[in-house]
């Protein structure tokens, strides 16, 4: 053998070797580490239970009084963290009719009820889809040596569907207390017991007094270089402020704008974005103009153990602009009835009417609709709403006969179409468009109709688009290119022949 092989040879079985110490040496670390760090509840549950991404249930804790040793703030918290992760994890267990994660956060005493009714739920295919919406605990006891607890849970607010052969036969809402133990094992709190002490059917109480609005004669609103992408690095207000001197000066009085839940934060909101919504809320009010909010834009969960992260969501919005001068309307969701087929009539519809409730718990003072996307849907929720809105792409020669329909269904409350327009698009994806002129002719008819009943409205849309988000229309190009050319104004600023008709009253024609 050459010796420039027998080095080569040498070489190579050298560095195996020291691949093969260093490998020897992480495993050691690695099981050295295991054995001598806290145990990690994360890793432990398979679930992984991140409590600010999965469940955020309103907790108001009563002043402490409690019996025993003081309490510290941080082991308050580290309990209210255990134990709403314990109700997190048995709404899953019961959900799924699994015992996954249920050892973590119950004590051996207390999971075994537990399994019981999992046991049976599974052996008659029934399950429970639930959550806790408010929880208002009293600490009771806090032992000497820091190992037990015990507190009251009171009006806690629970929701819950029960489904037998994968087919929903009930839905409830109740008002319960609970008595609870707990203890520190392995650093963290279990429950050891859990007993219901008192329950009942639980109605939300909405005053019956009508709230005053604005007659709405608006406009749905994006800048034009930004299409549903207003908030965040492209914020622009001096555009906002400049579009909402035109929008006021045609006769408009209001416009629409749109808060994408994901976009926004979900649970934790994006608080520069949230400044920048107030900042919209200013530019309204200068410019004389009244704001219709529609909240959770392209949500789609609905799912019953997502309702505490939309609670958060809302409240955290309201309570930021509730007494804005500019606003005018909450609209809960655009269009939810487009996700009855996906998700489901009977979900989407609880969790619009428990939105309704908490958005009017947030702020009773101002007018609460749902954005449905036709008239069909439009009575659905209809008492508890304060105004419904239905939107209308439909033939113009319906709609005079929709709306007396609708009237005769709905005699007590205001109703605006709050979407209406017409795509002067005609071109390569449909040569057989309408044009511009056409898109005139249609604002005017259908103005003349709005007079004629006296209907509030709010128009689609303001600007032309050069660029449309697939996740509004898809990709399909003739879908993409009509949903481009719904403005009053081109893409090059020009006004196009429908503005003369963007509302009742005529603008000059002078060119923007």
């Amino acid at each position: 053998m050459s010796k420039i092989n027998k080095n080569i040879l040498r070489g190579a079985l050298l560095l195996s070797y020291v691949l093969i110490i260093a490998l020897v040496i992480y495993v050691f670390g690695a099981v050295y580490s295991y054995l001598n760090t806290g145990a990690d509840r994360s890793k432990m549950l398979h679930t992984e239970v991140k409590q600010i991404d999965q469940y955020l249930p309103e907790i108001t804790w009563q002043p402490l009084t409690n019996e025993g040793r003081p309490i510290d703030t941080q082991t308050l918290t580290a309990i209210e963290n255990d134990y709403l992760d314990g109700w997190f994890v048995k709404h899953v267990a019961y959900k799924t009719n699994t015992t996954i994660g249920i050892d973590d956060y119950y004590t051996e005493s207390a999971r075994q009820n537990l399994f019981n009714i999992i046991a049976i739920n599974s052996k008659n295919n029934t399950t429970v889809v639930g959550t806790t919406l408010e929880h208002h605990p009293t600490l009771e006891f806090f032992s000497e040596d820091g190992q037990l607890v015990v507190l009251t849970d009171n009006e806690v607010i629970e929701y819950k569907q029960i489904f037998k052969d994968n087919a929903l036969i009930t839905e409830i809402t109740e008002k319960s207390s609970y008595k609870v133990t707990l203890l520190l094992e392995d650093g963290f709190w279990r429950v050891r017991h859990m007993v219901k002490i008192k329950s009942e059917p639980y109605t939300v109480f909405n005053s019956t007094q009508p709230i005053n609005t604005t007659t709405i004669n608006g406009i749905n609103y994006y800048p034009q270089a930004t299409p549903w992408a207003m908030f965040g690095d492209n914020f622009n207000p001096d555009i906002i402020a400049s579009d909402f001197e035109l929008i006021q000066s045609t006769g408009l009085n209001s416009i629409r704008v749109f808060v994408p839940y994901e976009d926004f934060g979900k649970s934790d909101i994006d608080q520069n974005k949230l400044a920048q919504l107030i900042t919209l809320l200013d530019l309204a009010e200068t410019a004389n103009l009244k704001v219709m909010v529609t909240l959770f834009d392209f949500y789609g969960d609905y799912s019953v153990l997502d309702w505490t992260l939309t609670q958060q969501h809302a409240k955290t919005i309201i309570n930021a602009i509730k007494d804005h001068e500019a606003l005018a309307v909450w609209d809960i969701k655009n269009e939810p009835n487009l996700d009855f087929e996906s998700r489901g009539k009977t979900l989407v519809t609880a969790w619009l009417a428990h939105m309704i409730d908490f958005v009017k718990s947030q702020d009773p003072n101002h007018a609460v609709t749902i954005g449905w996307s036709n008239a069909e849907s439009a009575t659905i929720l209809k008492e508890k709403l304060d105004l419904v809105s239905f939107h209308y792409y439909e033939d113009l020669e319906a709609l005079d006969t929709t709306f007396k329909v609708l009237k005769t269904k709905i005699k007590d409350k205001p109703i605006v179409i709050t979407e209406y327009g017409l795509s002067s698009y005609s071109g390569l994806w449909n040569p057989f468009g309408n044009s511009e002129d056409d898109q005139a002719e249609y604002h005017k008819t259908i103005q003349t109709v709005f007079s004629e009943h006296d209907i509030q409205f709010m128009s689609w849309t303001l600007y032309d688009f050069d660029k449309i988000p697939k996740e509004v229309v898809g990709r399909l190009p003739w879908r993409q290119n009509a949903q481009k050319h719904f403005g009053f104004i081109d893409e090059n600023g020009i006004r196009k022949p429908s503005f003369l008709f963007i509302t009742k009253k005529k603008p000059s024609a002078q060119q923007h």
